[in-house]
């Protein structure tokens, strides 16, 4: 590929921020090793005005959560007429949302956990399911703002108004059964699945610091089990990325309860804008799949051309 002028869209103001700016410093160090012109941008409210004076060739999105992956930052770029990497508007509206994902994914046999979204003030009245259950924003990612609720945990019965929690944070949350057993995820490339990794904490569940910890989680890539769910998870989160409309590359996250075999594995949610940190997984598992860092971005920049 020739030289190109790329802008890179980091930072920005979501939870993820610290997470977004780490991915950007890769991409813009990977990009610049390949020979393109790069013009990193740390995004404010100035955003647009920046990038009407780079006038990059195209614009690598780097950010993760609101706006960067909700579909604000996609619109603009429409409306400004640049080419950029990822999912488009429609597609990110739809997959931040879980339950808008639930919705578009469910009808055509893609297994994921019922569920409902509460208004968070309700929860210090009753509990809205029967315990153990999830309760997660619905348009976060990184697992930010995630409570497992259980019989003996220390939240309270109902849960306490003055116990710390994403109640607190949230004015809605989405309430799903918890599903027992292991954490998988599939990243997705153009359209092709790369593989499985099974994630193991140390302590814990996979939440946000345990994503972005060094040595807080065990990654297992390839997932030591059985074929048949190694091929269904993989089949599952290609389907759910094209689906969705996704572009680029796509995260698709599982739990698998091994005791219920192919029954026992649902998809949690699919991340359009996945981390591309050295903790990350997509990397990884484009490392297993025979890419390197700079190879992995430079596939997606093809992609947005």
């Amino acid at each position: 590929m020739e030289s190109l002028h790329v802008a890179v869209l980091m930072g920005g103001w979501s939870a993820e921020r610290e997470v977004s700016l780490t991915s950007g410093k890769g991409i813009v160090a990977a990009l610049e090793e390949l020979g393109h012109r790069v013009t990193p941008i740390d995004m404010n409210r100035d955003v647009a005005l920046k990038l009407h004076d780079a006038q990059p060739d195209v614009v690598f999105n780097a950010l993760h959560g609101s706006p960067g992956e909700d579909g604000t930052v996609q619109g603009m770029l429409d409306l400004m007429g640049l080419k950029y990497t990822h999912s488009g508007l429609a597609t990110s509206v739809i997959a931040i949302d879980k339950q808008l994902t639930k919705n578009e994914l469910m009808p055509h046999g893609i297994r994921m956990p019922g569920g409902f979204v509460i208004a968070s003030e309700s929860l210090y009245a009753a509990d809205p399911l029967p315990r153990p259950y999830v309760l997660k924003p619905v348009n976060e990612g990184s697992s930010v703002g995630v409570a497992i609720v259980t019989a003996d945990g220390n939240y309270g019965s109902p849960i306490g108004r003055d116990v710390k929690g994403p109640w607190q944070d949230f004015e809605e949350l989405l309430a799903e059964p918890f599903i027992r057993g292991r954490e998988l995820t599939v990243a997705v490339l153009g359209e092709t699945p790369l593989a499985v990794t099974e994630l193991k904490p140390k302590s814990g569940f996979y939440d946000y610091d345990a994503k972005y910890t060094d040595g807080m989680t065990i990654h297992v890539c390839p997932a030591q089990i059985p074929a048949e769910i190694a091929s269904a998870a993989m089949e599952m989160a290609a389907r759910a990325h094209r689906l969705l409309g996704c572009k680029g590359t796509s995260r698709s996250d599982f739990r698998w309860d091994e005791e219920q075999g192919l029954a026992g594995l649902y998809l949690l949610e699919v991340n359009t804008q996945p981390g591309m940190t050295p903790l990350s997984l997509v990397p990884e598992q484009a490392r297993y799949a025979g890419y390197s860092y700079a190879e992995l971005v430079q596939r997606i920049v093809e992609e947005a051309l």
